[in-house]
């Protein structure tokens, strides 16, 4: 795993100017080196830079970039972030085109698939990816972004050449580029955020290539293809045949995604999602005599405080226990305490360059700091509930029924500390129905689907468009963070593609949420782990951590070099730090309530100083 950047101009000459040129490439590579801390290269062609810095996975030993091969008389590059999991069989093809190898590793595998393929050679891969191909032949940049989202690509364009990076501060360290936001930027973190609107970079003209798609930039212009797009088709299988094929998906993503040449671990919460990745990984292992290591995530103190509740009926750590020891797995666990989430609050925002998901991403970050000390690659259960309908949302006659974002149905707590003016300018209703209903009208729908049926079609095209993506975006960049390739099998686009089309009384056969995929587990889980009550991301329930918040936004209020007074309400927010929190009505998703909230806004404080954002109004 890795971080690319780059640049591209059909015009220019970046060797007349080569020093500096190269200067800019190694400061993208430094501003990303701890997505990549094991390797590093640039490279730098008349109309091209290419950057790379790489964290070793895959063939150790000749795995540099970027890497450059001829191309008759001319040359084509590569600089890639992921992971390829069909990579056996493309070598297999390619060597019987007449291709030969040089090194074992995917990236060589990539780029001459393109030589043998063209642009649409992506359309073969099985993988997780941002790639950059340069062809000096055709003088034209090729930006690719993996079917589901895993892996970031955003780029700009300034004064006629595209800057590109796996992270935004990849670019903002570019000449030209600056951290500006206005009204839509500033709705994307009141309004929308955590979450993003797809292709949306937040910062003033700086996007993110989708999901699915290529960007060609060429004398011609600059492109955006789509090579992968999700359909909505009949499901002719039987519920038996379905059964079947969805256990053999899941298997056979999981088994992919084990390839490394190091040692792999995984994120174990108790729950069924995590527990049959982990089971998976424990018997391809013991096939070789090898023990799993597992890992699970709790807080300080929650054995004492929990207080069950709809979105969190059970502590994990009892099905924790019972799950490794079922695996015979050398299990560790790990424990957040309350500062520690708060004080990476701040590093969380680091890592994203943009106000996330408060502690729910704080802690992650701990935890994956702690998982990298002795492991560089860990698969995780993440996206399971997108795919399955795991969620309240799915279920729940208020969500279903809702003419907006099942996840934040009720924008008021997003208001309640913003001044009257800021709000005025804001719009934030108007946005967030402009972009619901922009997603919705992109549906992926069958012919005469019709009443509830098509309302959970559109609840999962939303979940896997919005959700998915923001938790996509918080495992990739606290792992990466750490130097710690997280894999999610669950993502496998053809996992994606056929639960899509498979019908809800399938899925959640007689009643049972995500009993489809109970049902393709049977034999690999304990029953009590197996038909588990849905659990998600644990969170502290000490009450300390919101005294702690509370404590760190009364010291923003009373500092008036803070940026983000320009947006509060002094007296609202004084007011919501004196009143009782709530735990059980979350702002966005699950788990963020009012303690969430104040992190937030420490976040958005810290994201403007840090970054020293220009807000354009």
């Amino acid at each position: 795993m890795c971080a690319i950047a780059g640049f591209y101009n059909h015009e220019a000459d970046f060797k007349r100017k080569e020093v500096y040129c190269r200067s800019v490439l190694e400061a993208m590579n430094q501003a990303q080196r701890r997505r990549g801390p094991d390797d590093s290269g640039t490279y730098l062609d008349s109309h091209f830079g290419l950057a790379h810095v790489r964290l070793q996975i895959v063939d150790l030993e000749t795995g540099h970039q970027p890497m450059i091969r001829p191309k008759g008389e001319h040359k084509v590059g590569i600089v890639y972030n992921g992971e390829l999991y069909n990579m056996p069989e493309l070598r297999s093809v390619l060597s019987d085109r007449g291709f030969s190898f040089e090194t074992k590793s995917d990236t060589e595998v990539l780029l001459l698939a393109y030589l043998a393929w063209g642009p649409e050679f992506v359309r073969k891969i099985n993988g997780i990816f941002s790639i950059a191909i340069m062809d000096t032949e055709m003088n034209r940049l090729l930006l690719y972004r993996d079917r589901s989202g895993i892996k970031p690509l955003f780029y700009t364009e300034t004064d006629g050449t595209v800057f590109f990076a796996s992270e935004l501060k990849g670019l903002l360290c570019c000449p030209g580029v600056h951290p500006q936001v206005d009204r839509k930027g500033l709705n994307e973190i009141f309004s929308i955020g955590p979450a993003r609107t797809g292709g949306c970079g937040v910062y003033k003209n700086i996007h993110e290539v989708l999901p699915g798609h290529f960007l060609c930039c060429s004398p011609g212009g600059n492109r955006l293809h789509t090579y992968w797009k999700l359909k909505a088709r009949p499901h002719e299988d039987s519920f038996d045949e379905t059964v079947e094929k969805t256990s053999f998906l899941i298997r056979d993503a999981v088994r992919r995604q084990m390839v490394s040449d190091v040692p792999i671990c995984t994120f174990l919460s108790g729950g069924v999602d995590s527990s049959l990745v982990s089971a998976i990984c424990a018997g391809e292992l013991k096939k070789k005599n090898r023990k799993l290591v597992t890992y699970s995530f709790d807080f300080a103190g929650n054995r004492e405080n929990f207080r069950s509740n709809a979105f969190q009926p059970s502590q994990d750590r009892p099905y924790v226990e019972q799950m490794a020891a079922f695996l015979g797995s050398e299990h560790h666990f790990l424990e957040c305490s309350t500062k520690e989430q708060a004080d990476l609050l701040s590093e969380s925002v680091k890592a994203h360059d943009l106000p996330c998901m408060a502690d729910v991403d704080s802690s992650l970050l701990y935890f994956c700091s702690l998982v990298s000390r002795h492991h560089k690659v860990a698969l995780t259960g993440e996206c399971a509930d997108e795919i399955f309908g795991g969620y309240p949302w799915f279920h729940r006659e208020d969500c279903l029924s809702a003419d907006t974002f099942p996840w934040t149905m009720d924008l008021t707590p997003r208001k309640a500390l913003l001044s009257d003016s800021f709000l005025q300018e804001l719009q934030m209703d108007d946005y967030v129905k402009e972009a619901y209903e922009a997603s919705l009208a992109q549906t992926p729908r069958l012919d005469g689907e019709t009443g509830k049926e098509a309302r959970r079609r559109e609840i999962s095209w939303l979940n896997l468009q919005w959700f998915m993506q923001t938790l996509l975006n918080r495992m990739d960049r606290t792992s990466m963070r750490n130097g710690l390739e997280a894999r999610v099998p669950f993502a496998d686009h053809r996992i994606i593609e056929y639960l899509y089309n498979v019908p809800w009384e399938m899925k959640a056969k007689d009643g049972i949420v995500k009993g489809l995929l109970r049902e393709a587990g049977r034999g690999l889980l304990p029953d009590e782990i197996l038909f588990r009550k849905k659990s998600p991301y644990p969170k502290t329930y000490d009450r300390g951590y919101e005294k702690l918040l509370a404590g760190r936004v009364r010291e923003i209020l009373h500092d008036s070099s803070s940026p983000v007074l320009l947006f509060l309400d002094r007296e609202k927010t004084e007011r919501f730090l004196t009143s009782p929190s709530d735990y059980g009505k979350p702002w966005y998703g699950q788990l963020m309530a009012a303690p969430q909230m104040m992190a937030y806004l420490i976040q958005i404080n810290c994201w403007m100083k840090e970054y020293q954002v220009e807000v354009l109004l």
